[in-house]
């Protein structure tokens, strides 16, 4: 395992602009995925398809909502817009930062996160929002020129502090950094520009990470996040419709005020952004990355965190987004219910899952088709869809390092169907859970949330050697040879989910021998290049061409 932060993360990165014959190429890929669409639809669609009508209906939702979803994400794509660079007029911007400090989290990250933020050359003041009752945690603020504050007791727990502290500040700009953030020293000249335009509300800039090489967790959450701050979160920039992030968000203090403060709850940013939204302010998402921070290292720490926010994500779509509906734009009701309906994969995946266990223990089939002509039809739309998702990944933050499948990120969030179909069923029932940090180092041990996939892979070996010894020893030889082509295409259609489950079991095994680390530690500030990629290269060029 890599020890190290890639010296390569600690360069200012920016995503490449969206040029006209890029655009128009990327609209004939979606047009042509349309097209396989439509001729994929025509053969769904067909009467002798049909068995039972029911089941049928219920396949053609689960299977269609996915599809839908992945249509309505070509078309944001072909919105993307990657703001210019303002630059910045004037130096007066009275600017804060905020970062929460929490019981049980390690002064040693604040002590590096801190320094990095006396780093930024804007002139700001950094607060501490502190809870945690611990002497050294002031001292760590003293020690790094910060505002200590402690705010010990606020419901709401990090918006709940954020709250308090606007009460107590008056700056009129604010970022929101999260504690296990690294900020760079240009973070404020990329995005203070945007707010001499008096409609901008936030700014948002790309999260991104330099503890991914820790773990095969660490990668594969890492992974599910590179296409979000790449080409989505660009295309919803186009659609005034970006998504303020918990971490890495600057606000304007009017905009904020404006709705009575951050929001609270689970999913607090994605309130806010709505928030903010329906209040007519615009919004900014500058595809930078001017900052790092950790992603969970080990299998039990990820699904805790992506249940909290499946918890959270579920609140807003039935409570939030319901109430503000009338105040958002177009654009802005179908990203935010996009996003509301993620973690509705967890149900989804549970009833595909279900399917060809209905008809292996019970004989109910949905639907008449040959698995060789599904596969086929199917064929072209999964080729086209991998290309566009390819295509895009031009628009990546850091594209050398992010490009790829992401097979990581896919085995993990087929490993978390359990967890967000949990997330789901809590909303349901308006049940409350805690708001819990997400831990800074690693957990090493086998997580329970990989019980759901040891069960799963279970269920399936059993029925794989039940039907075995049902066809050899008690189907009659004629049937055999009738239902053969049902049967084993609901084979393959099982076997698909039950590999799908080896990626999480993998995780959940090495999270098992995972080391505990502080990998801030093994970051030097001083390696951090605050100016384009490009910039140095030239310049190293240049010294070697001296030399």
């Amino acid at each position: 395992m890599q020890e190290r932060i890639d010296p390569a993360h600690l360069v200012f990165r920016k995503a490449a602009p969206v040029q006209p014959v890029h655009k128009a190429f990327l609209a004939v890929l979606i047009l042509t995925g349309f097209f396989t669409i439509v001729h994929f639809f025509d053969w769904w669609f067909r009467h002798e398809h049909v068995a039972i009508l029911p089941l049928f209906l219920l396949l053609t939702l689960i299977f269609w909502w996915g599809i839908i979803r992945m249509m309505v994400l070509w078309v944001a794509y072909l919105k993307m817009k990657v703001p210019a660079k303002k630059p910045l007029h004037r130096h007066d911007m009275r600017v804060a930062i905020f970062t929460t400090s929490s019981p049980g989290e390690p002064a040693s990250m604040f002590d590096k996160t801190l320094e990095a933020c006396a780093r930024i050359t804007y002139p700001h003041t950094t607060y501490l929002l502190d809870d945690t009752q611990d002497p050294a945690f002031r001292a760590l603020a003293e020690k790094h020129g910060a505002v200590w504050l402690e705010l010990v007791g606020y419901p709401g727990a990090k918006a709940g502090k954020i709250n308090e502290a606007l009460k107590l500040t008056t700056e009129d700009f604010i970022l929101v950094l999260d504690p296990d953030h690294i900020p760079f020293p240009n973070f404020f000249d990329e995005v203070l520009g945007y707010f001499e335009d008096e409609k901008v509300g936030f700014v948002q800039v790309a999260q991104a990470y330099y503890n991914q090489y820790r773990s095969f967790t660490a990668r594969a959450a890492a992974e599910q996040t590179y296409g979000f701050y790449g080409p989505t979160q660009i295309g919803m920039n186009g659609s005034n419709c970006s998504v303020a992030i918990g971490a890495n968000c600057t606000f304007r203090r009017t905009a904020l005020e404006s709705i009575g403060g951050h929001g609270i709850g689970l999913a607090e940013d994605l309130v806010t952004s709505i928030r903010i939204h329906a209040k007519g302010w615009k919004s900014v998402y500058a595809p930078v990355i001017v900052s790092r921070g950790l992603v969970p290292e080990d299998l039990g720490s990820f699904c805790k965190q992506q249940l909290k926010w499946s918890r959270g994500v579920h609140e807003v779509l039935f409570a939030e987004l319901p109430r503000l509906w009338k105040y958002l734009s177009y654009w802005q009701r179908l990203s935010y219910f996009t996003i509301g309906t993620y973690y509705m994969s967890g149900l989804i995946t549970f009833l595909f899952l279900c399917f060809p266990y209905l008809f292996l223990w019970f004989g109910l089939l949905p639907a008449n088709m040959d698995f060789i002509d599904f596969a086929v039809h199917w064929f072209p739309i999964a080729v086209v869809g991998v290309g566009i998702y390819l295509y895009v990944q031009q628009w990546l933050c850091h594209p050398a390092a992010e490009k790829g499948l992401h097979w990581r990120g896919m085995f993990m969030k087929f490993a978390c169907w359990y967890v967000f179909l949990r997330g789901f069923l809590l909303s349901l029932i308006n049940h409350d859970i805690p708001y819990i940090p997400t831990a800074k180092k690693a957990v090493k041990k086998l997580s329970r949330f990989a019980r759901p996939l040891f069960l799963h892979q279970f269920i399936f070996i059993a029925t794989i050697l039940l039907v075995v010894v049902q066809r050899i020893y008690f189907t009659p030889e004629a049937r055999r040879a009738l239902t053969s082509g049902e049967l084993w295409g609901m084979v393959a259609f099982a076997s698909i989910a039950f590999f799908m489950t080896l990626g999480g079991t993998y995780a959940a095994i090495k999270s098992r021998t995972i080391k505990a680390d502080e990998p801030w530690g093994h970051i030097d500030l001083d390696q951090i290049k605050a100016l384009p990629a490009k910039h140095h290269q030239q310049q190293t060029i240049k010294k070697e061409e001296t030399v």
